[in-house]
């Protein structure tokens, strides 16, 4: 009989196998993800806060890579398939991406209310680009801007400059094209914009300039090197959410892209207008809108431990959860048709290199454990594979990318006995 670290390395110990006794491994077997890709190659999705799976529940996006332990150089490619959930879970190769990373991918999703159509970014002429493909037609259209994420009601993207994030924090911008600001601390040729979906008609809202002359902590911040990252439309469509990050000097090696910097979480409107920061600490971290005034977001505010705190925008008003439960940082989202009761969590690796997913019922304040699945050592740093996991759309599985067989491969959960969907 295998032993428990071993079978752990192997599979992932799902919820069940926490029993103590022999039944351990027989119950935690019972329970298994689905892995719906196979190596050798490696598969993955990218973030977290973004649509994987359509409205239907049948088909999966994905992404497949044909190395591993390096930064992406400009020349290499990134397959898109579509994964056939109720057909033996079959690659389709719907296009291919020269803008990706290892975190966040080429920003591949389903349009917030399509069955039909998903986007992708991508470089072409010189310039960052997206690509939106109909699973029907097999037709491509592409827009003048890459897209960081899309409004709920999908008719509009918001973006920023991914080769500036490139340069300032590695592994969540693209290789391919140089900042060309990469001399200037806080250009205001670059920022924050929206894209329309139907035409690609873009409108400059915010400059790096603008948020770098605002002050924080009552301190001038404007002579450091500043970049906006992480973006999120609130539901009703009419809120963005983005991070704005800066750093004292320009990175020296790859473990400075990991440290160094500040980060506040600013909200705006769709015209620029409005700006509040939502978070005024410098430690807001994963975040996600729970309604179109509450934000949930890991961070140490000002005089309080850290955690995930639920804060109501343009107030100062927030609210603790999950102390006991979630005291790691990890990448949250609520699980759908849930009323927001249920939380989908991760954490990063333990000292054992094990990764916990898990729920958490926000009423009762209880947490399931779904799986400790171990991460091999050579992912590490920009290359790691976190779980980003997320849900489908009617909140009844869940989706991650993991490396606890060996290989980034992609993965499914049933979780709809456990949280009703």
């Amino acid at each position: 009989m295998i032993d428990r670290r071993t079978f752990i390395r192997r599979s992932g110990l799902i919820a069940a196998a926490l029993t103590s006794g022999p039944a351990w491994i027989s119950r935690a077997a019972e329970r298994q993800p689905v892995r719906i890709t196979e190596g050798p190659q490696g598969h993955w999705f990218g973030y977290y806060d973004k649509w994987q799976v359509d409205p239907s529940g049948r088909y999966a996006l994905g992404c497949k890579v044909t190395f591993e332990g390096r930064s992406p150089e400009d020349t290499d490619r990134l397959e898109i398939g579509l994964i056939d959930l109720q057909e033996g879970h079959s690659w389709k190769t719907i296009g291919e991406s020269l803008a990706w990373g290892w975190q966040q991918s080429c920003m591949l999703q389903w349009i917030p209310g399509s069955a039909e159509e998903v986007i992708w970014n991508d470089r072409e002429a010189g310039g960052y680009v997206s690509r939106i493909y109909h699973i029907h037609s097999g037709q491509t259209r592409t827009l003048p801007q890459p897209v960081y994420a899309l409004s709920p009601d999908g008719a509009f993207a918001v973006g920023t400059a991914f080769n500036r994030i490139q340069n300032l924090r590695p592994g969540y911008g693209y290789a391919g094209i140089p900042d060309p600001y990469q001399a200037q601390k806080a250009p205001d040729e670059i920022g924050l914009y929206t894209m329309d979906l139907r035409t690609g008609t873009t409108n400059h809202l915010l400059s790096l300039a603008d948020l770098a002359h605002l002050p924080h902590a009552g301190e001038d911040v404007s002579d450091n090197w500043h970049w906006f990252n992480h973006m999120l439309v609130s539901p009703d469509s009419r809120r963005l959410l983005f991070l704005h990050r800066w750093r004292p000097e320009i990175l020296e090696n790859q473990q400075m892209a990991r440290t160094g910097f500040v980060t506040r979480m600013i909200t705006v409107d769709t015209t620029g207008k409005d700006l509040y920061v939502a978070d005024p600490s410098g430690n807001s971290s994963h975040f996600v809108w729970k309604d179109s005034e509450h934000i949930f977001v890991w961070t140490r505010p000002v005089g309080k431990e850290a955690g995930f705190w639920l804060i109501k925008d343009k107030t100062a008003e927030m609210e603790r959860i999950g102390a006991a439960s979630m005291d790691r940082n990890g990448h949250n989202t609520y699980v759908p048709h849930t009323n927001e009761e249920w939380v989908l969590n991760d954490t990063y690796p333990d000292k054992e290199r094990l990764i916990t997913l898990y729920l958490y019922h926000v009423p009762s304040k209880r947490k399931v454990i779904l799986g400790k699945f171990y991460s091999p050592e050579r992912f590490f740093g920009e290359w790691r594979c976190d779980l980003h996991p997320r849900c489908d759309q009617q909140g009844r599985r869940v989706f991650f990318d993991s490396t606890h067989e060996g290989s980034r491969q992609m993965y499914s959960l049933d979780i709809s006995a456990i949280v009703g969907t």
